[in-house]
């Protein structure tokens, strides 16, 4: 699994798991570079095999029901979905 790193202000770990088809996902990118922050993400639906089944097995983790998208803030705290107030509070 290949995880894209976007340069921003450090404002903590943020892990982002979206489609590449998700509107909601890309509404979240923007967000988040709106914000500024840096983070890193990765399209699910871009994996194949076995990556795209360690990934999987990554976003259960966070977010059992693997919807998307899935923001992971710092190891500790999940957003699961385009939540733009909770997302600014969190990170903003």
């Amino acid at each position: 699994m290949v995880m894209q790193h976007v340069e921003g202000q450090d404002k903590g770990k943020l892990v982002l798991f979206a489609l590449s088809t998700c509107g909601w996902c890309k509404k979240t990118r923007a967000l988040i570079e709106d914000i500024g922050a840096s983070y890193d993400y990765v399209y699910v639906d871009l994996e194949k095999g076995k990556e795209r089944e360690e990934v999987v097995e990554m976003v259960k983790k966070w977010n059992p029901q693997v919807s998307f998208p899935t923001l992971v803030i710092n190891d500790e705290k999940t957003i699961v979905g385009f939540k733009e107030d909770e997302i600014k509070e969190a990170i903003g």
